[in-house]
């Protein structure tokens, strides 16, 4: 299709979540690297209340996972649906509103969270005045990108942009439901929930918070730039459509399994664990689809790191949603929970899936939004490869053994009924692993410096206005 106009792509927005994607990486992972060495070493907690452990771990999951992952959506998000849509962004002013109060609600964090101020509810711990800012930089998002799927100049609607839709409406809505608050002071706020109650409207929020925000969002992401990356066209677009039907019905239901063994009746403990086996099934048809896109290229893994960072991020996704439904099953359950397996589960998500794709998307479309061939070292983006899969593997296998070490101490017991190992006990067999998972994560973190460094000399070797003549030359060329 060739068309001809005087607009560009919206490209600046863009390079500036971009930008932030991998300095929020870098600051949220090396506080994950920090509050690990906390662990291994308490006096890292410098006897402060504002850098000890439960004060700055809320700090470093609001930082990967909504400044460092919330970044890395807003950018793709906003390239891929220009791109796809062959329009540039609805309203680029809120465009810009969108970047600059995103970066004001994690600057917001970084302040109140070591200050002692939440919600307590995990992954929402922000306070009230916060969420509101929040809600209102969302729903300037969604009018952005759907404003911008709305006047697309080509009939179909990319499934990648269905991923990217269902995440944007899915966590507005949970967002609003799990933060009805009432507020005390300026900073202090009650929920309207109320016990049980409470909890389950938490992790119907929370395991949808990974579902949607850390799972669909970067489907979209992946349905994107896997197929680019490789040249090649997605597997299956039938399979594409049924996977996003079949996720979007099944997710929502999982929450649950987080309340095994809790106050929450036993038929909706159940009905969690039921649906989140079911989700199995959905989990990887996407994954299959995404590998199998790579079905004739696959020879590209030798010499392409840009690829192997988007496959190998498959490969963890796949395993993730194996290991979720697994840990799901309230037999399974019984051992895992309150355990460091629930942690390494959560990282082989959060670096194998969420971290590895998100680089990935970000060292391909980069050179694209500052007018460069390529860029500044492939040999680079190389050792960042391994640096990230040496680090993740390190670090959740540190955690299996540690989980499953614990949880059969904890449920040993001696003859007459008495614990046969205290929880100190316990604690002192974690320690090897503390000490892996320190290793794994800082080999992960070195690799975003390497990343950082690699941004940075792209940057350096680009202008503005060859980034723009080059927006303007994909708009206007052949689609």
């Amino acid at each position: 299709m060739n068309t001809t106009t005087s607009a560009a792509y919206n490209y600046k927005v863009v390079r500036q979540f971009a930008i932030m994607t991998v300095v929020w990486g870098i600051v949220g992972m090396g506080l994950g690297v920090f509050i690990a060495a906390q662990l291994v070493w308490p006096e890292l907690n410098f006897g402060l209340p504002w850098t000890s452990f439960g004060r700055l771990r809320p700090l470093h999951t609001n930082a990967v996972i909504f400044a460092f992952g919330g970044c890395a959506l807003f950018a793709t998000s906003y390239y891929a649906v220009q791109r796809t849509s062959q329009a540039t962004l609805f309203a680029p002013g809120l465009a810009a509103f969108t970047f600059w109060g995103w970066q004001l609600v994690i600057l917001l964090a970084a302040i109140s969270l070591p200050l002692g101020y939440t919600s307590s509810k995990e992954y929402a711990e922000l306070e009230w005045p916060i969420d509101i800012l929040i809600t209102i930089v969302w729903v300037s998002y969604a009018i952005v990108f759907f404003g911008t799927v709305i006047k697309r100049r080509v009939s179909h609607v990319y499934v990648g942009n269905w991923f990217f839709g269902a995440f944007i409406l899915t966590v507005a809505l949970l967002h609003l439901v799990n933060n009805l608050e009432i507020p005390v002071t300026l900073t202090k706020s009650y929920s309207v929930y109320a016990g049980a109650t409470d909890a389950m409207v938490q992790w119907w929020y929370g395991h949808n918070a990974v579902g949607f925000f850390l799972t669909a969002g970067f489907l979209g992401m992946m349905y994107y730039f896997v197929p680019k990356q490789a040249g090649r066209p997605v597997y299956s677009y039938r399979l594409s459509i049924v996977h996003f039907w079949a996720l979007i019905a099944v997710y929502i239901w999982a929450g649950p399994h987080h309340l095994h063994y809790t106050a929450l009746p036993d038929w909706a403990q159940s009905l969690g664990m039921v649906m989140s086996l079911v989700l199995l099934a959905p989990s990887w048809g996407g994954m299959i689809n995404g590998m199998m896109t790579l079905s004739g290229a696959w020879h590209k893994l030798r010499t392409d790191p840009i690829l192997r960072f988007l496959v190998v991020s498959l490969a963890f996704y796949g395993m993730s949603t194996f290991e979720g439904p697994m840990m799901a099953i309230k037999t399974v359950n019984a051992l895992s929970h309150y355990t460091d397996w629930t942690i390494g589960h959560v990282h082989a998500g959060a670096l194998g899936w969420v971290a590895m794709v998100s680089i990935g998307s970000l060292y391909h479309l980069l050179p694209k939004v500052y007018g460069r061939e390529q860029m500044h070292s492939i040999g680079l983006i190389n050792a960042h490869f391994w640096l990230a899969t040496i680090g993740t593997v390190l670090y959740i296998a540190s955690m299996w053994v540690n989980g499953i070490a614990q949880g059969l101490m904890w449920r040993a017991v001696n003859e007459d009924g008495t614990l046969t190992y205290s929880f100190v006990e316990a604690l002192e067999a974690s320690h090897p692993g503390f000490v892996v998972r320190v290793i794994g994560g800082a080999i992960f973190f070195s690799g975003m410096l390497l990343m950082a460094w690699n941004v940075w000399q792209t940057i350096r070797a680009s202008q503005p206005a060859e980034a723009e003549a080059a927006a303007r030359y994909s708009l206007e060329g052949a689609h």
